[in-house]
């Protein structure tokens, strides 16, 4: 079960509610600071941007590719542990506006975390130390520490224990 806080809204859809909600120059500045570093080749200079601009919790040696689109107005809410991958076209989301209410969620992402590229991370969610997450995989509820999972809807394709066998029988392989 995600962990999101509910705010419901009256008549129009809870996105029309917007700048009651955030303010529209913290929207305008976070736009900016992500653009530059979706584009920016420079992984130190994106760790830098999204730590001081966004206040976002990236530990150190943790990679954005091209194109991650962290959430543009609750970017604070989210948290990225050490040396971590965070794939092309990944979209980090700490909101979901919908028509009656909109949520907000942490996003907790562990150390040595892989996200596959075009990967969408919904609010609330929490993923282990030592996840994979597939390519273009929709995050929708916790990722255990050490598994493998994957699809639309995610499903553990491998625990964390048969990921520890998979790995040991490698290297046994190549020892």
């Amino acid at each position: 079960m995600r962990r999101t806080e509910r705010f419901p809204v009256e008549g129009a859809n809870s996105l029309w509610h917007i700048y009651k909600t955030v303010s529209f120059w913290k929207v305008m500045k976070n736009f900016i600071v992500i653009q530059l570093g979706r584009y920016s080749p420079s992984l130190p200079f994106k760790r830098f941007l999204y730590r001081r601009f966004l206040h976002m919790k990236v530990g150190d040696q943790t990679s954005f590719a091209l194109m991650v689109m962290p959430d543009v107005m609750f970017p604070e809410r989210i948290s990225i542990g050490k040396n971590s991958i965070i794939g092309y076209n990944t979209t980090l989301l700490a909101h979901e506006y919908l028509i009656e209410e909109f949520r907000i969620g942490d996003v907790l992402i562990g150390d040595r975390v892989m996200i596959g590229a075009n990967a969408t991370i919904l609010p609330g969610v929490q993923i282990g130390d030592d996840a994979i997450v597939s390519a273009a995989t929709l995050v929708h509820k916790d990722v255990p520490a050490g598994s493998f999972v994957g699809g639309n809807p995610m499903k553990v394709i491998y625990s964390a224990e048969e990921m520890a066998t998979r790995r040991r029988l490698k290297t046994e392989k190549t020892s």
